[in-house]
Formats: structure tokens, C-alpha cells, sequence
């Protein structure tokens, strides 16, 4: 056995300087790194004096600016790198903000490259004081805000074409809705007749519609009805509704045979995976030569029932039994009901965007309105006319505010009495 194995033998000399090399290299990163951080920073680092003068800048923001350090330490201001308008705020807002607050943070603002170019920055500064607490220079960091400033223009151009695209699809909405709509409601003699449509967002258009329109013989002819959903798909079923049941009406007024028609039509165009269906009442008016007033024939498929404000002050619903929904089963059960209107009542039809409004009377809001306040609202009308229901019903919307999530359509009929009983 040799003296080194004896021992315990010694280690390889390469392993004692490998340890040794380390510390070496790790002493020296410390030494420079203090320097090396502020000179090479990813963000720009200058001091000025307290009145604005640079006193000291990094090489991370005399590269960006493309200035030498003497170009700017002693002879240039911190406002003198700003352009017009940041040279404005400097003075008006973010200087004085400074003297009061001790540092003021994330501000943008543009500086002036030596080129004459512009580079967007974000800039923090803060006071820094002395023992006896007295403002000594200001230091300020900047971070380059390029990349964020295109990203903001982007976002700004992107929402800009979503605002415009936007504002085409409302146009697009409102002119699609107004086609869905009577332009004219037909002047029935003896009668006064209002309508009103609410929108309840110009984003979609709604599923809700009216008509009145002259028959054959002296009658004419009233529907009224809501289609279930919303947007284009809606406003085919609501177009298709519309002009089947004017020419069921011309084919055949009597309102249950109208409605079946138009039942028939939509089980046959909407079948299988898609089903559409509506809501409608219809109505058939015809003067009463011998008492006075309007005899009207009402059918129901499905639809809230009319609300009748009578000339002596009350107000009830009409009963329109048997109305199923239009458009669900091959053969509904649809029952009609006729009633007198003497002069001085007025007929209230109204799709259920009104009744299922939510109101603001609990702090939640989501209270629905209900068809007995509805009963309530119409009772406290009576004796009243078509429009001033109308507009009292456009009030009442409007109290509601947001909380009429669908579009609602009312139209109201009123017989004007007779002089002799306004004389009364």
C-alpha cells in the first residue's frame, strides 16, 4: 500500500480550484451587477434636480432616444424630451401632482427621440429626500409602451368597427321591425283605434304583431300576436303570420276558421327539429246599426285575454276559452266569443311582454307585473280611450325600465259615445 492510500489519498487539484472559481466568478457578478442593472435595465432609468435638469440617465434610454449621455446630463430638462402636449400636463398636472404626493406612478406620456421621432412611455417618478427630510432630486423610471399602444390602437380600431357593425345591425333591425308593422292602421268609422310597439333591446328584432284592416260587407278584421323567440328566424314566422292570416281572413272572417288556417300553415312549414309557434288573437268587428256601437268576435290561440274598460267605469278581462298555442298540435281546440262594445268602452289587446315585465317595486326587481295589476291599471283608466290608454300603457313601460326584457305590442280600440251621452 502506497503512503497516499495510507492516508486516505488526496483530491484531484481541478476539484479544489472548481469551488474556488465560483466564489471568483459569483464576487464578481456582485461587483458589477449594482452598475450593470441600472446602466442595462429593460426600462429607462434618469434622475433629475429639482428643477427638472438631467443629472443622470441609463444607456437602456439614451439607446431608445438615440441621444449621447452628454447631450442630455446637464444640458437638457426632463419637460425639454416631451412634446407640446406632455410638456402642457407636465406643468399642469404631473409636476405639481409630484410635489404633492412624493411620487406619481404609470403615466403616459410621449418623448421626443433625437430623430425627431415620437416613442409612447409609461413614466413613474418619485422625490427622494435627504436626512432632514428635504427633497434632494427626483428619480424616475420608463418603461417603453410601444407594444402596449398598439395593442390599445387595435383594440381601440376593433371595437370601433364593433360599434359600427352595431350599429348596422340596429338599422338593420329597425328596418326589418318596421316591415312586420302596419304603416297605417285602417280608419273604421265610428271607431278610434291606438296601437304601440316597445322595443326592449335594438339588438334583435321581436316576434310581436298587429294589423286591422277592412273586410268584405262593412267588417273589419283585427289580430294581434307575439311569436316565441327572437331575431331573424322570428321575423320569418312573424312576416308569415302576418299575410296568412290577412288572406285567411279575406278567404274565410269567421276567427276560428283563421286561426286554424294559419295553425295548418305553420305545422306544415315548421316541422322537426325546429318548431315554431305564436301566440294571437283575432277579431272580427262589425257595426251594431240598431243599438249603437261594435259587435266583435274574438278566437284565441293561446294569447292573453283582452281587456275590456267599460263606459260606466269598470274593467274586466275577456273570457276567450279553449285557445291553445298556434303551430303545436295538427288540430287545436279554438272557441270563439262575441261581445257587445256600447259607446264610451274600450278594448285593451296585449301580448305578454307587458304582464311578464319585471317591476322596480321589490329590490330585486325581478317582481313580474302580473295580469291582476294589469286588471288594476285598467280599472283605474276606466271610462278612458284608445289613446290615452295607450300612452298610459307607454307611461307604465317606462317605469319599468330595464325590466322589460321582451318586446310588447298593445292595440286598442275605443267607441266614442254619443253626443247626447257626453252630455250627460
Amino acid at each position: 500500500m502506497c503512503a497516499s492510500s495510507a492516508t486516505g489519498g488526496s483530491k484531484d487539484p481541478a476539484e479544489d480550484a472548481a469551488p474556488v472559481h465560483e466564489a471568483a466568478r459569483f464576487s464578481e457578478l456582485l461587483e458589477d451587477s449594482a452598475e450593470d442593472l441600472y446602466e442595462h435595465a429593460p426600462c429607462g432609468y434618469f434622475s433629475t434636480l429639482l428643477d427638472g435638469r438631467i443629472s443622470k440617465v441609463n444607456a437602456t434610454l439614451l439607446d431608445w432616444l438615440g441621444y449621447e449621455r452628454d447631450d442630455l446630463v446637464g444640458r437638457k430638462h426632463f419637460s425639454d424630451l416631451l412634446t407640446v402636449g406632455g410638456r402642457l400636463y407636465h406643468e399642469t398636472h404631473f409636476a405639481p401632482l409630484l410635489r404633492m404626493q412624493g411620487e406619481i406612478s404609470g403615466i403616459a406620456l410621449e418623448l421626443k427621440a433625437a430623430d425627431g421621432s415620437r416613442l409612447p412611455v409609461m413614466v413613474t417618478s418619485t422625490i427622494k429626500s435627504g436626512s432632514d427630510g428635504q427633497p434632494l432630486l427626483i428619480r424616475t423610471t420608463v418603461f417603453d409602451a410601444r407594444d402596449r399602444r398598439a395593442y390599445e390602437a387595435e383594440l381601440l380600431r376593433a371595437r370601433q368597427e364593433a360599434d359600427r357593425e352595431r350599429d348596422r345591425l340596429k338599422l338593420l333591425n329597425t328596418t326589418l321591425q318596421k316591415t312586420l308593422l302596419p304603416p297605417v292602421l285602417a280608419n273604421v268609422p265610428g271607431l278610434n283605434v291606438a296601437a304601440h310597439y316597445h322595443i326592449a333591446s335594438s339588438d334583435e328584432v321581436g316576434g310581436d304583431f298587429y294589423d286591422l284592416f277592412p273586410l268584405a260587407a262593412g267588417t273589419w278584421g283585427l289580430f294581434l300576436g307575439d311569436v316565441c323567440g327572437k331575431g331573424a328566424a322570428a321575423a320569418a314566422v312573424t312576416s308569415l303570420a302576418r299575410y296568412t292570416l290577412r288572406a285567411a281572413a279575406v278567404y274565410d272572417p269567421d276567427p276560428a276558421a283563421v286561426l286554424t288556417n294559419l295553425n295548418t300553415v305553420l305545422n306544415h312549414e315548421y316541422q322537426g327539429t325546429d318548431p315554431r309557434f305564436c301566440t294571437v288573437v283575432f277579431g272580427l268587428l262589425a257595426p251594431d246599426p240598431d243599438r249603437g256601437g261594435f259587435w266583435i268576435t274574438l278566437a284565441s290561440g293561446g294569447h292573453p285575454p283582452a281587456l275590456l274598460m267599460r263606459a260606466d267605469g269598470t274593467a274586466d278581462y275577456l273570457t276567450t276559452p279553449g285557445g291553445q298555442l298556434i303551430g303545436v298540435l295538427p288540430d287545436p281546440q279554438i272557441i270563439t266569443s262575441t261581445v257587445h262594445l256600447t259607446p264610451g268602452d274600450t278594448l285593451l289587446l296585449h301580448t305578454d311582454g307587458l304582464t311578464e315585465a319585471h317591476t322596480q317595486a321589490v329590490p330585486s326587481g325581478k317582481e313580474r307585473y302580473g295580469d291582476h295589476a294589469l286588471l288594476d291599471f285598467g280599472r283605474s283608466l276606466a271610462p278612458t280611450t284608445a289613446a290615452d290608454t295607450v300612452d298610459a300603457v307607454r307611461v307604465l313601460l317606462d317605469t319599468f325600465g330595464t325590466g322589460v326584457d321582451d318586446d310588447t305590442a298593445v292595440l286598442a280600440i275605443h267607441v266614442p259615445p254619443t253626443l247626447s251621452e257626453g252630455q250627460k
